[in-house]
This record gives C-alpha cells, structure tokens and sequence, in this order.
C-alpha cells in the first residue's frame, strides 16, 4: 500500500513526458489520445491541459463530462489511472492563467484566439499499479 498517494502519484505525474486522456463518443465507447503532459497540477485531483476548442476531444467532453487521464513509467511499468470529470474552459482568465510563451504557434490570435481552450480534470478516485499489484484510492478534494 502507498504510504503517501499524493507524493508518489504526483512524481510519477511530473517525470512523464505524455498524458492519455480518455472520454465517451455519442455511442458511449471510450476514446483515448495521447497529450502532453499537463499544463498545470494541483496535487492529484486536479489537472489543466490545453486543446482546440473545435477539437473532437472537446466536444465529447461537452456532452459527457465523464474522463480520465493516464501516466505511465515505463521504465519500471508503474502507472496511474484517474477517474473524474473534464471542464472545457472558455473564459478568458483560465485561458490567460495556462497560457505560454509559443502558444501562439498554434494559436496565432493569442489566449484569446476562440479555437483555444483550457480542459480542467477533477479526479475523483484512481487506480495505481506497480510491482505486479494494484490499488484503488480515493482523491481527496
């Protein structure tokens, strides 16, 4: 059992260089894709990334809050699954507060550009594993 979720998810977290995000299409399937790593963590409940507000991704998250996010170390195949909900976040002070220099590579009309937008996961529970065990935990707020 992990002593301390929060220290060991959150450097496991830190060190990968991808996020998988998952949502539910219309006909209720998961999706996942692959992300860069998050934009911005607090803890291990909470998690911003960046995206296109045109974007399939977004849209499913739109219709059906329900996600989770994924990170794996694969050098020790250790991972960690989070259950909770996505935000898609248009105003603009999310928008302004991920924002980072060479965005607008993508986004040429700044963090105002209307085809950026912020996703902000709330995980409620997880699921660890990591020397050929795994446990369910529970997020705390």
């Amino acid at each position: 059992m992990m002593r301390n979720p929060t220290q060991t998810i959150g450097n496991l977290i830190d060190k990968q260089g991808v996020a998988f995000i998952g949502s539910v299409d219309a006909d209720g399937f998961p999706n996942m894709k692959a992300m860069l790593p998050p934009r911005k963590r607090e803890g291990i409940g909470q998690f911003w990334f960046t995206t296109n507000t045109s974007s399939q991704r977004a849209a499913q998250y739109a219709a059906n809050p329900n996600a989770s996010i994924y990170f794996m170390d694969k050098r020790f195949f250790r991972g960690v699954m989070l259950l909770g909900k996505m935000e898609v976040c248009t105003d603009a002070a999310t928008k302004e507060a991920i924002w980072q220099d060479g965005d607008e590579k993508y986004y040429p009309a700044g963090h105002a550009d209307p085809d950026y937008c912020v996703l902000k996961f709330t995980a409620h529970k997880g699921r660890y594993y990591s020397n050929f065990s795994s446990e369910t935990f529970e997020v705390q707020p």
